[in-house]
């Protein structure tokens, strides 16, 4: 038996809010009306109308809705249980943690940038810190930055959130300054820093104290190569072996990665003068230097392409080559499979320039693969930059040198060639497949200056870098066909056969070159060679260049592979 039956009515005020009770009724129409008029007054993004009814058993009101109009609801996954709630750093020991001072770098981007340093020197030096301190305004706002996106994320509110990270603030920036104070932070221009190691091992604070030693040592090094530079000391000056070296390099390294992960920094140390191609592949004849080097040596053409590293630069890719700082070398393998898998060109103005360094950064990053990358990864980077080869823009800025149809197709064939993946295969294909069959190209072609053979030449080794490309087996059908079709027209109007087998030539030389024509070798596969196929046969059924051959057999050996690959002969 159902008890006492009210209707309440809720409005959302906006899309993303959540309902809030308006009012309760027992008059359903009242209600029906009320959320209605609220609706159509624009005092509502949406309401909703629901009936109660009372059960006199377990006095649980049971509901049931009976309108709902307005904006559909945003429905919000809750990411953090309430038993797990609370902000993600607790404590001034959470804020040293790799991902905490990825955070901290993100949020004081800019305050960092103009000083010049990174966020784990912001953690360990007592005059940043000082700085930091007495900026105010820009403490807040990175306070705001981190507090809204949790609470989005969590469910918190922002206010208590800005308060607790502000207190945190307060702590870590008073026991840095503390530290300070103490002298626990060792000054290594009075010290070796391989004498603090062995004296911190074993301390409870021993991380923290020499992350401020080491950061203490780039106080008067300005510049990303000097900072650098004094780095690389440092790391010369570590323990041999054992957690005392740990001890010393750990800090380095962390430091390393930050200053490196900047793009500005990157870019000071390695060539402010690069582009973003050779910056990429100078990153990565840093990272992997012996296996670049290798590839130099095998071919010389690299060099020219990957910029060569000197001074901090070479010293860090010394040591990376030497197994050290693996973090580091991971970091900047990922950094440069980001930028590949960007949009960003790696030669805005120098289309044909960016392929080139794409085919080295692809041979070079392949050399270092199991290394530093899987070979998956790096093929699935190079699939995500091929696909913007093969947009019209690129297209267009690519073929933009060419003053022939000719070069036009030449050049897209080598994109054929360079692009990976078999999607951007075949965008690549439909490019170059448009191309040559067009009227454009078979009228230049027919037009073109030069003999009948040198054109049938040029297209017969278009053809086979057509081959060449690994495209499909039906893109690579049709263009080489769309080619071969070409090159029958030029023939047919030459008569290049005809004039041949007519030639007052000795029959041994008159066949050689028929097969070459036959075997795709100065012409085209298609009509051209068919024509010349058919007229060698003719030839060698001939009884005069019968006789002619018998007698001097010889002359048959150079000619049996030519016979072979015109499928005139048994292989």
């Amino acid at each position: 038996m159902s008890g006492p039956v009210h209707y309440e009515v809720y409005i959302r005020k906006t899309a993303p809010a959540p309902w809030s009770l308006l009012m309760a009724t027992e008059d359903r129409k009242t209600a029906i009306e009320t959320a209605e008029d609220l609706l159509k007054d624009d005092r509502a993004a949406a309401v909703r109308v629901t009936k109660e009814t009372l059960d006199p058993d377990t006095m649980a009101f049971s509901s049931l809705t009976v309108l709902t109009r307005g904006a559909p609801e945003v429905r919000r996954k809750r990411l953090v249980e309430d038993a797990d709630a609370g902000p993600a750093c607790n404590g001034p020991q959470d804020l040293y943690a790799p991902h905490a001072r990825e955070l901290l770098g993100r949020v004081m981007e800019d305050w960092l940038s103009r000083h010049g340093v990174t966020a784990f020197e912001l953690l360990h030096r007592p005059d940043l810190a000082e700085r930091l301190e007495a900026s105010g305004v820009e403490l807040q706002h990175a306070i705001q930055k981190m507090a809204v996106p949790e609470s989005q994320a969590t469910g918190q509110t922002v206010h208590d959130l800005m308060r607790h990270y502000q207190r945190l603030a307060d702590q870590t920036i008073e026991r840095v300054i503390l530290a300070g104070r103490r002298g626990l932070f060792a000054d290594l221009s009075q010290r070796s820093i391989a004498d603090v190691a062995h004296k911190l091992s074993g301390q409870s604070e021993r991380a923290f104290a020499m992350g401020g030693a080491v950061c203490g040592a780039l106080i008067e090094a300005r510049g990303a190569r000097p900072r650098l530079d004094r780095l690389m000391d440092l790391a010369e000056g570590a323990p041999a072996q054992g957690a005392p070296r740990a001890l010393v390099m750990v800090p380095i390294e962390q430091m390393l990665c930050e200053m490196l992960a900047q793009r500005t920094v990157l870019a000071e140390i390695l060539g402010p003068a690069l582009d973003q191609g050779a910056s990429l592949a100078a990153v990565v004849r840093m990272a992997a230097p012996r296996e670049v080097e290798a590839l130099v040596k095998f071919d010389p053409k690299l060099d020219l392409l990957i910029p060569p590293v000197d001074g901090p630069a070479a010293r860090l890719g010394a040591r990376l080559a030497a197994g050290e700082f693996p973090l580091l070398a991971a970091s900047l393998a990922r950094m440069v499979l980001r930028e590949l898998m960007s949009p960003r060109r790696l030669r805005p103005s120098d289309a044909p320039g960016e392929i080139d360094i794409l085919r080295a950064l692809a041979t070079a990053l392949t050399a270092a693969a199991g290394r530093l990358l899987t070979l998956d990864e790096v093929q699935n980077a190079f699939v995500e930059r091929s696909k913007t080869l093969v947009t019209a823009e690129f297209v267009a800025a690519y073929v933009k040198i060419c003053g022939t149809v000719l070069c036009e197709a030449e050049m897209l064939t080598r994109l054929c060639e360079n692009v990976t993946g078999a999607a951007n295969k075949r965008s690549a294909a439909r490019w170059l497949s448009a191309c040559v069959a067009s009227l454009r190209f078979e009228t230049e072609m027919r037009q073109a200056t030069g003999t009948a053979a040198q054109k049938l030449g040029v297209l017969a080794a278009l053809q086979k870098s057509v081959r060449a490309a690994n495209l499909s087996e039906h893109d690579e059908a049709a263009i080489c066909d769309v080619v071969g079709t070409v090159g029958g027209a030029v023939e047919t109007e030459a008569r290049l056969i005809v004039q041949i087998a007519r030639a007052p030539a000795p029959p041994a030389q008159k066949l050689h070159v028929l097969l070459r024509i036959a075997a795709g070798e100065t012409a085209p596969l298609g009509p051209a060679a068919d024509h010349a196929k058919a007229a060698a046969v003719k030839l060698l059924r001939a009884p005069q260049a019968r006789a002619a051959l018998a007698a001097d057999p010889e002359t048959l050996v150079p000619l049996r592979p030519l016979l072979r690959a015109a499928g005139l002969a048994a292989a």
